[in-house]
């Protein structure tokens, strides 16, 4: 079963052992494939508090089971509940088990039906792991509530088919959720991307959230077993990537995740460091494999013949009938690193399900503006913050790197850290280096990357389509702040372009 967050993640977030021995035996449940357990969701409009929370949410079957987990012991005494701890003092409940988890369940249901997904048949289930369960009562059905002796994946399978037996069908006339669009909408509700980097304000927490589009990708990966991910810079494809290798992970399926540019090992391996999955940048791909899942970000640079022929060898099954994930820019990131050939790519089409990513999610309204004005280039709509505008310097000389690193100077001093800097030079395409405590890198290497502050130094030598890449790459790796310092000269190529642009639209 796909957990969300992932069983490591849990494990983390849990104090409590019995959530962490439910997920882990959820996880090695097998048995309904389109199975997700949702862990710790809140509840903002719960009955009587004002915020609560379903320990888990799982959709079995097509019926949504709200769960709600007691470790220890649980006892009823003179019409009162009492949860009993290890050192066997009593703790005295607000209300049944098996009242908290209908309560939690009609709270997510008045959610989902707000938001107009309509009616959905759900149940209500308590689960004791610790303990024999209690007797009958005619407040709960016996197989709504699962104890000690169902703690094994196949017998967490064959009690969630029993909750779901029953479940009642829709009243006449009410509107019919359809589960496609539940689960959707539960992932984007109750999915939230990890942190990449440890920025600061408000930009930086909302661009961390998953979108409706990310949510949307999410659950199509874990449904279809080809699928091409489109999405321009910066609306979270490797985010959307690190999430569905998690989940493929989970599911006990060997992963390989790869790509082709030379600096995003530095932001796959920390995200999936202590996982059984493999990160192998493309050109390292000899001998490897075959995986269960490939999944392939900045699948644009790798759109040859040749190129789809070494995956085809990874994937077990071949290209053709194995599970695999690309992810890729329809700009024109190609040409910084890559080759992309369309008829190539039209073949690959053919061979999967295609989604968007549609809102970026890193940059600010602002920069989203200037690339769309001055590239061009689609990079989704700027729907996450408003952010600063950008920032434009004019030299009387020729842009040099010392120019950017005195306005990385002037960050500083306004409080910006110096890690969270980089200086990108257009022109270039050499390794980053650091010069003053900051980063000074090229698209090149920029790319698939992210920093809280760019300051961009020049506009390449010739604009053509390799020169607008690098520049269009380096303008979209800014979460908060942009500044772009040209020449005299680069700022007439610059409007040049855009009138160019503006004449082909």
């Amino acid at each position: 079963m796909i957990l969300v967050p992932s069983l490591a993640d849990i494990e983390t977030a849990s104090r409590s052992q019995a959530e962490r021995t439910l997920a882990r035996l959820l996880r090695d449940v097998d048995t309904d494939g389109d199975a997700v357990a949702f862990y710790s969701v809140g509840l903002r409009s719960h009955a009587y508090k004002q915020q609560a929370e379903a320990d888990f949410v799982i959709l079995w079957r097509g019926v949504v089971v709200v769960v709600e987990v007691k470790g220890g012991g649980v006892r009823k005494h003179d019409g009162s509940w009492y949860s009993v701890d290890r050192r066997g003092d009593w703790h005295k409940l607000g209300t049944s088990p098996m009242e908290q988890a209908r309560s939690a369940a009609y709270a997510l249901r008045e959610i989902l039906r707000e938001q107009g997904v309509g009616w959905y048949r759900h149940e209500a289930v308590v689960v004791t792991p610790d303990i024999e369960a209690p007797p009958s009562s005619v407040d709960w059905k016996s197989t709504h509530w699962l104890a000690r002796d169902t703690m094994t994946a196949a017998g967490l399978t064959s009690a969630f088919d029993a909750v779901v037996a029953d479940a009642r069908r829709a009243p006449h006339g009410e509107k019919v959720a359809r589960m496609d669009d539940l689960r959707t909408r539960l992932f984007g509700e109750f999915t939230r991307m990890p942190v990449v980097d440890a920025q600061r304000g408000a930009v930086i927490e909302e661009q961390n959230r998953a979108t409706a589009g990310q949510a949307r990708v999410l659950a199509a990966l874990a449904r279809n077993k080809r699928v091409l991910v489109y999405g321009g810079a910066g609306t979270g494809k490797s985010l959307v990537l690190v999430e569905a290798a998690k989940q493929e992970e989970e599911l006990g399926r060997s992963v390989l995740v790869t790509f082709r540019s030379p600096s995003l090992s530095q932001y796959f391996a920390p995200h999936l460091g202590g996982r059984t999955v493999d990160v192998i940048s493309f050109d390292e791909l000899e001998g490897s494999g075959p995986y269960d899942v490939v999944l392939v970000d900045e699948a644009q640079d790798m759109m040859t013949a040749e190129a789809m022929d070494r995956l085809d060898a990874v994937i077990d099954g071949g290209r053709a009938s194995g599970r695999w994930r690309m992810f890729l820019d329809p700009n024109n990131q190609a040409h910084v690193d890559g080759e992309y050939d369309a008829d190539v790519a039209e073949l690959i089409t053919d061979e999967a399900i295609t989604v968007d990513l549609s809102l970026n999610v890193r940059n600010t309204r602002a920069i989203v503006h200037v690339v769309q004005e001055y590239l061009n280039a689609d990079v989704g709509d700027p729907g996450v913050v408003h952010g600063e505008r950008v920032q434009w310097y004019t030299t009387e000389e020729a842009v040099t790197v010392s120019d950017g690193v005195k306005i990385a100077a002037d960050l500083v001093a306004d409080g910006a850290r110096r890690a969270d800097i980089w200086v990108v030079d257009s022109r270039s395409v050499a390794a980053p280096t650091t010069v003053g405590g900051v980063v000074v890198t090229s698209p090149r290497f920029a790319k698939g990357l992210e920093a809280e502050h760019v300051i961009v130094c020049g506009l390449p030598d010739v604009l053509d389509a390799s020169g607008t890449a690098a520049f269009y790459v380096a303008v979209t790796r800014a979460r908060v702040s942009l500044h772009v310092v040209l020449c005299k000269d680069d700022r007439h190529r610059l409007q040049t372009l855009v009138r160019q642009g503006v004449a082909s639209r």
